[in-house]
């Protein structure tokens, strides 16, 4: 477990630029931008004789010769060790088309292999109706288009190479993967499966520095060239409609002395807005203030201060589910095993230095701007005063769902599928193949009503 360093020690020295894992020479080629790329980037152009531009559509079929054919058929057995499906990969109709020689007939089945291969090992096999409160949009098939990675891997004749360089680069993956090779137990084999798919479903590659929170853990990671800088008990939502959903969003900003906009839901359904106009005592004992307008509407906002539910901080990532990462008064909380106990934002245990230590980290160019970032912080805390402070540099949070996988000391673990959310999965790797599979979920997007302080 990381030490319990104080917030300005958390600052790393600039690391060294050290490749995780070689990209085959196809990056080269084939530039991809840590932005989406514009349209015309992924599909390029052509120029017809008019003069008009015209949208150039991507190519899925490709040439390739008998040697590639047989590299990409030899690969198919080795996407076992990366818990797919062999099966799923039409190794006899690959047998078939390769001993009939190069052709129309070898381009059409190598190639849709080798796309379905690059869909399953990028994006994951699990359908999105599988995937339960899971919004993650991956930007991998944005970043490595397939028809990009088809048309570098049969000009550079590195088929496996290709394939190989789509893993997710986390060290938490490898570690799953070799268990993987251990494991002759079914149902745990199963589950191994299962949670190194929900890694492809992140980016390939989360970054250099982020949060992450695996929510069955309730735990949450400050994390710095893969390695744990930081950790954090965290209570997450309840079961049920204040789950706290799947993201991957960006902190901007460190909000000190948030206030509190009290949901409607609360407020009218819950009697809060009667209770605080009719008790003005219990009302500013509580830090609300209500108002009322000409049609009847209550509004109540909790001023900051140590009562407010938010606490003295909160990590302002702008999302539609209104999630985010917060203080809170109700410390006893975090004694608990079983903290899922929100209205499904995430509370932290010493939220008051993530605080600080976000904010020396977004701002600080080099060790000698954190005194200046420190005393300013600790001035802004004590003001009592809502203010917003920006990140310069801002950070990628994620929050996943993992069942099984590397804890905060580093042990493999299986953890609580606290919202059941293991079966889905699980009968999708048991179900065929779907092909055609949609990029983002379906679901309806559930604005959280965090966060009454519940017991």
């Amino acid at each position: 477990m990381a030490q319990d360093t104080g917030p300005v020690d958390l600052l790393p020295p600039e690391p060294e630029t050290v490749a995780s894992e070689e990209l085959p020479d196809f990056t080269q080629s084939t530039p991809m931008s840590a932005q989406q790329p514009s349209v015309a980037e992924t599909f390029g152009d052509i120029q017809m004789e008019s003069g008009e531009v015209v949208q150039q559509l991507p190519v899925y079929v490709r040439e390739w010769t008998v040697g590639q054919a047989r590299e990409l058929l030899a690969f198919i057995p080795r996407t076992e060790a990366e818990g797919l499906v062999p099966a799923d990969y039409r190794s006899a109709d690959l047998e078939a088309a390769i001993a009939g020689g190069e052709g129309d007939a070898l381009n059409a089945v190598a190639s849709e292999i080798f796309v379905w291969l690059v869909e399953d090992l990028r994006d994951g096999r699990t359908p999105m109706e599988s995937r339960r409160q899971w919004f993650v949009v991956d930007p991998d098939a944005d970043r490595l288009p397939t028809h990009r990675l088809l048309e570098a891997a049969t000009e550079t004749g590195r088929i496996a190479a290709t394939l190989e360089a789509l893993n997710p680069t986390s060290p938490d993956y490898a570690r799953l993967r070799d268990e993987l090779a251990v494991t002759t137990d079914p149902a745990k084999r199963k589950l191994i499966r299962a949670n190194m798919d929900r890694w492809r479903w992140l980016a390939r590659d989360l970054g250099k520095r982020y949060l992450l929170s695996n929510v069955p853990e309730y735990q949450l990671r400050l994390t710095v060239n893969d390695k744990i800088i930081k950790n954090y008990r965290v209570v997450v939502g309840k079961p049920g409609r204040t789950a706290t959903p799947q993201l991957a969003e960006m902190v901007e900003a460190v909000i000190f002395n948030p206030t509190w906009t009290v949901p409607q839901s609360i407020v009218k359904g819950e009697g809060l807005g009667a209770r605080v106009l009719n008790n003005p005592g219990w009302a500013r004992a509580n830090g609300y203030k209500a108002t009322k307008g000409a049609n009847g509407w209550v509004t109540v906002v909790q001023q900051p201060g140590p009562g407010n539910s938010l606490g003295l901080m909160k990590l302002d990532m702008p999302n539609p589910h209104a999630i985010f990462f917060h203080d809170t008064p109700a410390k006893a909380l975090f004694a608990r095993d079983n903290r899922a106990l929100s209205h499904g934002c995430i509370r932290v245990q010493g939220a008051r230095e993530l605080a600080m230590t976000m904010a020396m980290l977004g701002n600080a160019s080099s060790r000698e701007d954190l005194p200046a970032i420190q005393q300013e912080v600790s001035e802004i805390t004590a003001s009592r005063k809502y203010t917003r402070y920006p990140m310069e540099k801002q950070w990628p949070a994620y929050i996943t769902y993992f069942t099984y996988g590397v804890d905060v000391n580093g042990e493999l673990r299986q953890f609580d599928d606290i919202y059941g959310r293991d079966a889905p999965v699980l009968a999708a790797l048991d179900a065929p193949r779907q092909r055609e599979r949609a990029r983002k979920t379906s679901e309806e997007v559930v604005e959280i009503i965090d966060d009454l302080q519940t017991s």
